[in-house]
Parts: C-alpha cells; sequence; structure tokens
C-alpha cells in the first residue's frame, strides 16, 4: 500500500507542472472582455448544438436515404441485366431500353467492351461507397461507377459476360441531393440567433461600462456626467448603490475641508498674534529661537493641512510636463546641483495642475535635499503617464520602503521629511498619486541612490 502511495504522490507531482502550463494557456488563451466570454458563452454552446445535431442527421438520416436510394437503382439495374440474360435474341435491346425508360434510366450495351481502369476514389463521398456496397451485394459482378464531379448524372457500368451495360441515372435518384436545404436552414437561423445574441448582450454590457468609467472617473477626481444606472436590475442595484457609495464620500470629503478649514483659519490667527508680539519686541536675540518655532510651526501647519486635504476639491486640467520641469530643474540648480530631464511623448498632460506640481516639486525637492544629481524620465503613452525620478543619494533600504509612505514617519536617514519636517513629503505624493488613479513605488537607482517611479493614468 505504502508503495502505491508513493507512486500515486510520484504521478500527481509529474501531472502538476503540465496541469499548470494548460491552465495558464488557458488564461492567456481565452478573452478576458465581459462581452466576448458573454458572446462565447452563447455561441459556443449553440455551435456544439449544431454540430451534434448536423452529425446526428448526416449520420441517419442522410445516409439512410441515400441507402434507400442507391439500393433501388441497383435492383432496377440488377433487373435490366436479367432482362437481358433472359432475352439474349433481343435485337437492339429495344425491349431492354423500353423498360429503362420507364425506370427513368438511360442504358447502352457496348458488345466485347471493357472497363475503364478505376478511379481515385474521392476523399468524402457518401455516395460513391453505399453504391458501390449495393452493387457488389445484389449484382456481384465487375462495374465502374463515376459519382465525382458537378454532373447531375451518374455513370455505371456492369461487366457482362460478353458486353458492358452503361447504365446512366440521375443523381437525385441514388443520393439524397436536397440535404443542403436542412444545413442551409441550420446555418441561417444559427447566423440570426448570433447576431440577435450578439445585439442583446450589447445592450445589456453598455451600462455595465457606463458604471466602470463612472467609478473610474470618480476615483480619479474627475468630473463626471450626470450617471444614471440602467440596464437590468441587478446593475440598475449596483449603479444606485455606487451613487450613494459617491455621495457619502463626497459629503464627509466636504464636512472635512470645512472642519480643516475653520481648525486652519483659527491656528493661523494665533500664529498671527505671535508673529505680531514678536515683531513688537523688536531685534531681541533672546526671542530668535521663539521666531524660528513659529515659522516652524507655520510650515507644519501647512504641511498638515495639505496632506489632510490631498487637493480633492481641484478640477482636472491641462499641464505642461516641460514647464513643469524646467522650473524644478531651475529651483534644483539655484542650490549648485546638477539635475536633468526628457519627455518621451505628448508634453501636454490631463491632470489636477497644482496637486501634480506639489507631487513633482516634493520629490524634486526629496532629491535636492539628499542627493547632488537628478534625472527624471518623463513617459507619456495613450494609456499612461510615468515619471521616474533618478538620484545619486543614499537611497531608502529595501525594508523601509513602503513604510515611508505612511504619515509622520521617520528615519534617520530618511527621505521622507519634507522642509517643513513633518514627515509627510512622501505621504503626500502618494495620496495625489492614488487621487489620480495611479500609484508610486521606490526602488535602487542605476545612479546608486534612489528610484522613484509614478504611474497614473493619461
Amino acid at each position: 500500500m505504502a508503495l502505491f502511495g508513493g507512486l500515486r504522490r510520484d504521478i500527481g507531482r509529474l501531472q502538476v507542472p503540465g496541469w499548470r502550463r494548460s491552465k495558464r494557456w488557458l488564461k492567456r488563451a481565452l478573452p478576458t472582455r465581459l462581452y466576448t466570454r458573454s458572446v462565447l458563452i452563447v455561441i459556443i454552446p449553440m455551435l456544439l448544438l449544431q454540430t451534434v445535431v448536423a452529425a446526428v442527421f448526416m449520420e441517419r438520416h442522410w445516409r439512410m436515404v441515400t441507402e434507400r436510394l442507391s439500393e433501388g437503382t441497383t435492383r432496377d439495374i440488377a433487373a435490366l441485366i436479367a432482362a437481358i440474360e433472359a432475352y439474349p435474341n433481343d435485337p437492339g435491346y429495344t425491349n431492354i431500353t423500353r423498360i429503362a425508360d420507364e425506370l427513368q434510366l438511360s442504358v447502352a450495351v457496348e458488345p466485347g467492351g471493357q472497363l475503364p481502369p478505376p478511379r481515385p476514389k474521392p476523399f468524402f463521398s457518401i455516395l460513391d461507397g453505399i453504391l458501390a456496397d449495393q452493387i457488389s451485394a445484389q449484382i456481384k459482378r465487375p462495374f465502374w461507377i463515376d459519382t465525382v464531379g458537378d454532373s447531375r448524372l451518374v455513370e455505371i457500368r456492369i461487366q457482362l459476360d460478353n458486353e458492358v451495360l452503361r447504365v446512366f441515372t440521375r443523381r437525385s435518384q441514388t443520393y439524397a441531393s436536397n440535404t443542403h436545404i436542412f444545413l442551409v436552414w441550420m446555418a441561417g437561423t444559427a447566423l440570426a440567433l448570433i447576431v440577435i445574441s450578439v445585439l442583446f448582450l450589447r445592450g445589456q454590457i453598455r451600462p455595465i461600462l457606463l458604471l466602470a468609467q463612472a467609478a473610474e472617473s470618480f476615483g480619479k477626481g474627475q468630473k463626471m456626467a450626470d450617471f444614471t444606472p440602467r440596464g437590468a436590475d441587478e446593475i440598475r442595484l449596483a449603479g444606485s448603490a455606487f451613487i450613494l457609495m459617491r455621495e457619502r464620500i463626497e459629503r464627509q470629503i466636504d464636512q472635512r475641508t470645512a472642519m480643516l478649514s475653520g481648525v486652519s483659519h483659527d491656528l493661523r490667527t494665533i500664529l498671527t498674534r505671535f508673529k505680531l508680539q514678536l515683531a513688537l519686541a523688536g531685534d531681541n536675540p533672546k526671542l530668535k529661537g521663539m521666531t524660528d518655532d513659529v515659522d516652524d510651526m507655520q510650515n507644519m501647519l501647512e504641511g498638515y493641512l495639505a496632506f489632510a486635504k490631498g487637493d480633492a476639491g481641484e478640477d482636472v486640467g491641462t499641464l505642461q510636463l516641460s514647464e513643469l520641469l524646467e522650473k524644478a530643474k531651475a529651483e534644483f540648480q539655484l542650490t549648485g546641483k546638477r539635475m536633468t530631464y526628457e519627455i518621451d511623448g505628448e508634453d501636454t498632460i490631463s491632470v489636477r495642475p497644482n496637486a501634480f506640481t506639489r507631487l513633482v516639486n516634493n520629490l524634486v525637492a526629496n532629491s535636492e535635499r539628499y542627493a547632488s544629481e537628478l534625472h527624471v524620465e518623463a513617459r507619456h503613452t495613450a494609456r499612461w503617464l510615468t515619471l521616474t525620478f533618478d538620484d545619486d543619494g543614499p537611497g531608502i533600504p529595501a525594508a523601509s520602503r513602503e513604510d515611508v509612505f505612511k504619515p509622520f514617519f521617520r528615519l534617520d536617514e530618511a527621505r521622507n521629511i519634507d522642509k517643513s519636517g513633518t514627515g509627510l513629503g512622501l505621504s503626500i505624493v502618494r495620496d495625489i498619486a492614488h487621487a489620480h488613479g495611479g500609484n508610486i513605488t521606490l526602488a535602487d537607482s542605476p545612479q546608486g541612490g534612489l528610484r522613484a517611479t509614478v504611474r497614473v493614468p493619461a
């Protein structure tokens, strides 16, 4: 038993890779769109059913009818041969010809004739095989038949004792030639059903696509056209749930923005009083530390509010990548450091201008703080906008690359600290990238420092 169990396990190990490869191939081969899959769900069973029906019909009806017709024609030929043998002295075979005319056959007797060499059999011919079997079974004489070609006649030659009997009969008398009518009707109805199914499925898929477009636009923070749930009850239910979710999120964002505006006003009022009192105190070296603290508090307050608000209320507009990167380059080089950039694709992008500018400036400022050289590569395709920031700074350990996106997270050599020292620089960047429907990832740079890659839908 242990031996058989080990055998089964070994066989299982051998079969698993093959099954996994087949599964991966099926995943790549099968379509991914719902519309295409739905059409296949309708078409494949229909084609299978039509194939089974056609096969059964061809095997049963078509073959049976052909056998009956070929059997009758062969029986008529056998009767003519019997008549020829019974009346050998019939001059010109007039009686045989008369009988053949009544049987709707055309005959000729060739004294001393020989059968032609056998013709090659067609690849697929029910008539050729069935008629040959019937002649062999009933007449039992050497024969030659010609069923090939588009002629409406079938020629049959029978070797008699001293002559050859040539018989011409209509193909319809030996072959179920009207079967194509059934096939045409079957193919026509299948095509009509497929067209109806495709049109119906397109109408059912369209509301799903509209819902997906509305969700994608909302995820990117874009203004949406009036979205009305349509389609089947389940799709309408999903659309109504999406509208309610969108309203709750927008209401929550509005409440948070209103609260932050109030907090910002109150805190800024207090900081303004501090600054006014320090200004009235004059240039007192003892108050310099307090002045710096007030400035730090101002910067930190601006950073907190920018992170919390996330520029969610900004509308989508156009932005020139070249202008944005040129300004960032000018600020970067004011510190005596070097920045280069290149743009591949369209220069104009559709984003939230202020938020995206903040994203780029935060990443450039992060490199400016810790690196001496920075290279930015912008690749704009039909579907994606990808920005890659490579510098020669100290980088970030792989184990901490996800943690640095957390708000207020800091490392001793952290590159997550923005100019205000709040630890929100990369958190704001990821928040803006997510608001555009994209993401940011960190990796090792070819220049030896940090690589930050921002990828958002174009």
